[in-house]
């Protein structure tokens, strides 16, 4: 008899599912039919294991990385930290993660749990000077970063998920092509909350060269919001301030959410529909439920990436 087994954690990665909201639909009355892609299926629980996976493995094809050698190092809201924390271990790499102050207490305790060392970016004297130099801006914190402080740690690799084209990549060739498949091309709007851009850019890239029609749209906070971790205002900044991954060509409209209506829709998925996700997700949401409450979409299809769960939330204010 055949047996289905796995040998590794990575194996994991990737077909989440996605799942129509009926009773959030009937309860809105929404006139649009809103399918989740419920991310945290995968194996660490979010979006993120699709990049930090990704991101990892062509660093091994390209030799640029060996395991018990190199230390791996990244700046993160949180889920790619705990997604590569997961798959370095995993691999046989130690991990080194600078992680921005205000994310969740569990998101943290995980990446520890992993056997990665935690640096809070507040703990980093040249990465605070730079953002009060330039009112915020974490771009140019991670450039800081990636060049006088990461250099100094003995056979370091910068994976730089703003910057590494293996972040968009993964979501053209494993998340897009999932939605396609399983809507069997039949989705006409796409709405992503735009964090590195990686989700978006890559998922918008593919559906549109399937079928140019689709809609994309983006979700993003207002200027240097911390509440909706993860997600950052890429429109009303300078263009410094914009992850290179992220393409606006690919972007039809961007939408800027407040932190309100973001745990007002997480909030009542939970109670309509037994789904529990995070303050992204009900960012993402809030936006496709607008959307689909509009005369102009009745009839339509609309995709929403939720990209993690709410039990990285517990010890917010988000289920309080």
């Amino acid at each position: 008899m055949a047996k289905k087994v796995y040998t590794s954690i990575t194996q994991l990665v990737g077909n989440t599912p996605l799942v129509e909201l009926t009773n959030y639909e009937k309860k809105l009355n929404l006139k649009a039919k809103i399918f989740a892609k419920l991310e945290y299926f995968n194996p660490e629980s979010s979006v993120k294991d699709r990049i930090a996976l990704n991101m990892l493995e062509t660093a091994e094809k390209k030799g640029l990385i060996t395991p018990g050698k190199t230390t791996i190092v990244e700046t993160t809201s949180g889920n790619t930290g705990i997604a590569v924390a997961a798959f370095a271990a995993a691999k046989g790499y130690k991990f080194v993660v600078y992680i921005q102050d205000e994310v969740s207490i569990e998101r943290k305790q995980v990446i520890k749990a992993f056997g990665a060392k935690l640096i809070n970016l507040s703990e980093v004297p040249e990465y605070v000077e730079v953002l009060d130099e330039t009112g915020g801006d974490f771009v140019a914190g991670i450039k800081v970063l990636k060049e006088k402080v990461i250099p100094k740690i003995e056979n370091s690799f910068f994976i730089d998920q703003v910057s590494n084209p293996a972040n968009p990549e993964a979501h053209y060739n494993t998340t897009a092509r999932e939605i396609w498949n399983d809507t069997e091309g039949d989705v006409d709007i796409f709405v992503a909350c735009a964090g590195t851009g990686g989700t978006i850019t890559g998922t918008g890239r593919f559906l549109k060269e399937k079928k140019p029609s689709v809609k994309v749209v983006g979700v993003q906070p207002p200027v240097n919001d911390v509440i909706v971790t993860g997600v950052h205002n890429f429109t009303d900044v300078q263009k410094e301030r914009v992850p290179q991954v992220l393409n606006k060509e690919y972007i039809d409209d961007v939408v800027t959410i407040v932190p309100d209506s973001a745990f007002e829709a997480a909030r009542l998925l939970a109670r309509t529909d037994g789904i529990l996700v995070g303050i992204s997700s009900g960012a993402a949401l809030s936006v496709a439920t607008d959307l689909a409450k509009s005369d102009e979409n009745e009839g339509k299809n609309i995709v929403v990436i939720l990209p993690d769960t709410g039990l990285r939330y517990l010890s917010t204010n988000l289920f309080a």
